[in-house]
């Protein structure tokens, strides 16, 4: 992959970290918040926590974006992305241009989906 596309792949993949980190830092100020409403009414206090619980939960799947975009920009700059890590093959522009954090070809992620690899 030359050098330009490269580029352009690290700035998107750099963009999309930053929308998540700051829409985590909204979610964490959100929990926040409703950690301080105090209620007394055990049905105020049963909502409050789950809307907390499920603010949080949303940074798992967050995190992971991050580290899979992360190893993506490692990939770049060690000139290794856009092949795929089991195969060597090149992973297919759409797919990259729909998740451009992807490390597998579609063959070796079907198989991986299947259970094969």
């Amino acid at each position: 992959m030359d050098t330009k596309t490269l580029k352009l792949y690290r700035k998107r993949l750099v963009d999309q970290k930053t929308d998540i980190t700051k829409g985590y830092d909204k979610t964490r100020s959100q929990g926040k918040q409703v950690d301080s409403d105090v209620s007394h009414d055990p049905v105020d206090k049963a909502a409050n926590s789950y809307t907390k619980e499920f603010l949080f939960s949303l940074s798992n799947k967050e995190r992971d974006e991050i580290q899979m975009i992360d190893d993506a920009i490692v990939r770049i700059d060690e000139k290794r992305f856009g092949a795929c890590i089991v195969c060597g093959d090149d992973v297919e522009r759409k797919r990259l241009e729909a998740v451009p954090w992807a490390k597998h070809c579609l063959s070796c992620q079907e198989k991986i989906e299947a259970g094969i690899i």
